[in-house]
């Protein structure tokens, strides 16, 4: 099945195949990235609280840890600290344009598929409308049935590398937003 499918797509299948590994992959690293750093926070979050200053190699590599340092050792003006804090934030967002463009080029990329392969099809009607041997005629359907293939298989593939980045997309993004609460809330405690 998965022969036919990667047949079907015909040379669509190289950058929708990108745009899948890219997708995975980013959406891994990211969540990893940002569920270690929201672990790390924790402990950050309750020694402000506390009043305790924590030094673990761990927490002081988190994105609340190093506007911690950054705060200690510059003693900034609210808006630095605010300012270095947004920075740290980018981090967390860095790779996530991708997944846009895996969301709005995956599906683009299968209607293109979907295009050639209805033009496939109808080249194959034209050239079998003259009243051509069974021979030839054997080869039109061949031909329509490869299109058909082709519309199909890529139109399929492009939906199913979207949907399921947009949904890693959404949850990244929610996991980005509720950090960057976090590390104001943080921030609004250095002032």
């Amino acid at each position: 099945m998965l022969t036919t499918i990667i047949q079907g797509a015909g040379v669509f299948i190289y950058p929708l195949g990108l745009f899948s590994i890219l997708a995975t992959f980013i959406i891994i690293g990211t969540a990893h990235f940002a569920a270690h750093l929201a672990r790390d926070a924790e402990g950050l979050d309750r020694g402000v609280v506390s009043g305790e200053i924590i030094t673990t190699k761990a927490i002081l590599k988190s994105v609340a840890g190093g506007s911690s340092i950054f705060f200690r050792r510059t003693n900034p003006d609210p808006d630095a600290l605010k300012a270095f804090a947004r920075l740290e934030i980018a981090r967390l967002e860095r790779g996530l344009f991708i997944l846009e463009v895996v969301i709005s080029g995956a599906p683009l990329l299968g209607l293109l598929g979907t295009i050639a392969g209805l033009a496939r099809v109808f080249s194959a009607e034209a050239s079998n409308a003259g009243g051509a041997s069974a021979a030839a005629s054997a080869a039109g359907a061949a031909d329509i049935a490869s299109g058909i293939s082709l519309a199909l298989t890529t139109t399929m593939l492009g939906l199913c590398i979207a949907i399921p980045t947009l949904m890693g997309n959404s949850y990244l993004n929610r996991r980005v937003d509720l950090l960057s609460a976090r590390l104001d809330m943080g921030v609004e405690r250095f002032d």
